[in-house]
């Protein structure tokens, strides 16, 4: 395998960025990518109980066909809490961008990412989408990636080529994320393409293990929002012999993981106001389900997550965490390592002496800014 921090198009698909002007700043904030082949899709969508209209009309469209072949999304809007209007938003969107590309706008993903309970101003998206899809390029998914960006300081992008008989697969990925994340579907996009030829139950199967490990194993501020999706499309452009299980199965899943989890850790790296990136390992846990609770428990405290800002060594803060984790840790079981504070980079080790699991998760710690941050965002 090849591994790439940038992003590159696998065969045929296309993708552009452009400005809707739907942010002030004149930035980026609608981005297209384009299969010129029907593709098969695989999705994973937020567990809020209040989704945003683009995830509600995804979901719709989803079980109608798994064939997608194109992908939209704005951002500076995230057309959430708006009712039957934002349904009609997101439709009218997806049946734009359809009319254009001579789709059904069922075979079109919309998605919507920015402040929620504001109406979308449909009227800039719709006079923007010529441009955007005359615009459509093999090198254009750079813009696509500026394009998702709220807070985010970096764009997100990497990409995997992996040999498949006598052919190479390529995947790439781009992500949003900054703040609002937490697990089971934080507030990310993360959009993924490959050429790969794939049968339906593997790309899912491969995508429900990427994410459980990876977008389901960070946390910055432990909020969750309206509109996260992670979306997954393979056209089979690349013509490799199926893939389906076996070796060639194994090896798709460990390119696919690897994209996740860097993405996954882009998004820490980036976290609001951040400045250390923190890994929390649980060891010895009965269970990987118990080791990750702990793990969270531990990610999420705010008493955590200020020490560490502080480089303060008071770790009797971690073992509140333990303890207010609901699993029945003895005091006399625990062991913590941690590494220096002074580093921007920080490792955690907790054995808890209850078994053989283990679990790792991601976090960052909690400052001035991140406050200010998100007390100014409107």
């Amino acid at each position: 395998m090849i591994f790439y921090k940038k992003a590159i198009l696998p065969k045929g698909f296309k993708a552009n960025g452009v400005s809707a002007g739907l942010k002030k700043s004149g930035k980026f904030d609608l981005g297209l990518i384009y299969s010129v082949l029907p593709a098969k899709a695989s999705v994973k969508f937020t567990t809020n109980s209040i989704p945003a209209a683009p995830v509600l009309v995804n979901r719709k469209y989803l079980k109608s066909s798994r064939n997608i072949q194109a992908i939209v999304a704005n951002s500076g809007n995230a057309n959430a809490f708006t009712g039957k209007q934002g349904i009609k938003d997101a439709e009218n969107t997806a049946a734009a961008v359809a009319a254009e590309l001579v789709l059904d706008k069922q075979n079109i993903l919309v998605n919507s990412t920015g402040i929620i309970g504001k109406k979308l101003d449909i009227n800039k998206i719709k006079s923007a989408i010529p441009l955007l899809v005359k615009g459509l390029s093999a090198n254009g998914m750079p813009k696509a990636s500026k394009a998702i960006m709220t807070t985010d300081t970096f764009a997100k992008e990497f990409s995997v080529k992996l040999k498949c008989a006598k052919s190479w697969v390529t995947i790439c990925g781009i992500a949003k994320g900054a703040g609002m994340i937490a697990p089971d579907m934080a507030t990310m996009l993360v959009f993924i393409v490959t050429d790969a030829f794939i049968t339906q139950k593997a790309l899912d199967k491969a995508l429900t293990m990427a994410v459980a490990d990876t977008f389901n194993c960070i946390t910055v501020d432990g909020c969750m929002s309206t509109n996260d999706s992670v979306e997954l499309l393979a056209n089979g452009a690349s013509e490799n012999p199926l893939i389906n299980t076996g070796k060639r199965f194994e090896d798709f899943n460990k390119a696919l993981s690897w994209i996740c989890l860097e993405l996954a850790k882009a998004m820490v790296r980036d976290a609001e106001g951040g400045t250390k990136f923190i890994t929390i390992k649980v060891k010895n846990a009965k269970s990987q389900c118990e080791a990750k609770r702990l793990a969270l428990a531990i990610a999420n405290s705010n008493l955590v997550k200020t020490a560490m800002f502080g480089q303060n060594p008071n770790f009797g803060r971690i073992v509140s965490a333990v303890g207010a984790s609901g699993v029945g840790v003895r005091e006399q079981d625990i062991k913590i390592k941690v590494s220096p504070l002074t580093k921007k980079e920080i490792y955690v080790e907790v054995s808890v002496s209850r078994g053989k699991s283990e679990a790792t998760v991601y976090t960052s710690d909690l400052t001035y800014k991140y406050v200010k941050i998100n007390a100014e965002y409107n």
